[in-house]
């Protein structure tokens, strides 16, 4: 079964306008949610809207939307007034600006999707623009899930992706943070060099593909084992030693890295069969 759009609408960029559709490029269902229960009878707990006014349940057909504007007062707003608040960007996709792809920080990107064409005649056009934008990322705006984001788009493969992005007046300054002004702000040559070859022996091509979510992993097994009614035994938890002397934990990673490196090596020739004495 194949993704469903959640978005249609046109990407513009000038005076070309490529019918598009918005698909999430992110599963949902990756983590492990859980229902609450009453203790004493397990049973799943219902969250009622009460009127506290009027001591009892509401439903939906009476609940408005309502915006506090002074301590306790509200307006109301209708979904008739949301309406008349429809910017383009509600159907188009402007690409106003365009940079080199590096440009663009990973911090200030918030989710990611797919775009792909609305229909056979719009494919071309896409393919074009696609190949066009290669190395670059373009700037627009779009509003989605009743709220217009900042949004990036750049070729990816067969397709484009598009990346809402967070505004620069979201974002809290590093300056802010005020245990970094301990840091200090230059660092001992020596240091460096050796935390340089550290980092060296773990470099290798990046695949995130590689990579799994462990903690779901683990939690899963355990939700199986208490189905099935068996013991869960914990592992224990070591913190990590604190490091007294820096130069001293470098050289014990460089040595330690080493010899994970010899060992299969070593157990290669350990494992091999003893050679046949000719008769």
């Amino acid at each position: 079964m194949g993704a469903r759009a959640t978005w249609k609408g046109y990407l513009k960029i000038s005076l070309v306008n490529i019918p598009i559709k918005v698909f999430p490029a992110t599963e949902a269902s990756g983590a492990i949610s859980f229902n609450q229960l009453h203790a004493e009878c397990q049973t799943r707990i219902q969250q009622k809207k009460w009127c506290p006014h009027h001591d009892r349940e509401v439903s939906n057909a009476e609940i408005v939307k309502g915006f506090e504007f002074e301590k306790g007062r509200y307006v109301i707003v209708s979904d008739e007034d949301l309406e008349k608040v429809r910017p383009e960007s509600t159907r188009i996709i402007d690409l106003v600006q365009f940079a080199d792809a590096t440009s663009l920080d990973p911090m200030y990107v918030d989710r990611t999707y797919y775009l792909a064409p609305d229909g056979a005649v719009a494919a071309g056009a896409f393919a074009v623009m696609r190949d066009g934008m290669r190395g670059k990322v373009g700037i627009g705006k779009l509003a989605l899930y009743g709220r217009e984001y900042l949004v990036a788009v750049r070729p990816f493969e067969r397709g484009i992706v598009m990346h809402t992005l967070h505004h620069a007046a979201e974002m809290r300054g590093i300056d802010s943070i005020d245990e970094l002004d301990a840091v200090p702000a230059t660092v001992e040559p020596e240091e460096m060099k050796l935390a340089r070859q550290v980092i060296q022996t773990f470099e290798q091509p990046l695949n995130l593909a590689d990579y799994k979510d462990e903690y779901r992993e683990g939690l899963q097994r355990i939700i199986d084992a208490k189905i099935a009614g068996e013991e869960i035994v914990a592992t224990s938890a070591e913190a990590p030693p604190k490091v007294v002397n820096l130069m001293e934990a470098l050289k014990k990673s460089l040595d330690s890295v080493s010899a994970r490196k010899k060992q299969p090596a070593k157990a290669a020739i350990a494992k091999a069969p003893p050679k046949r004495k000719r008769a």
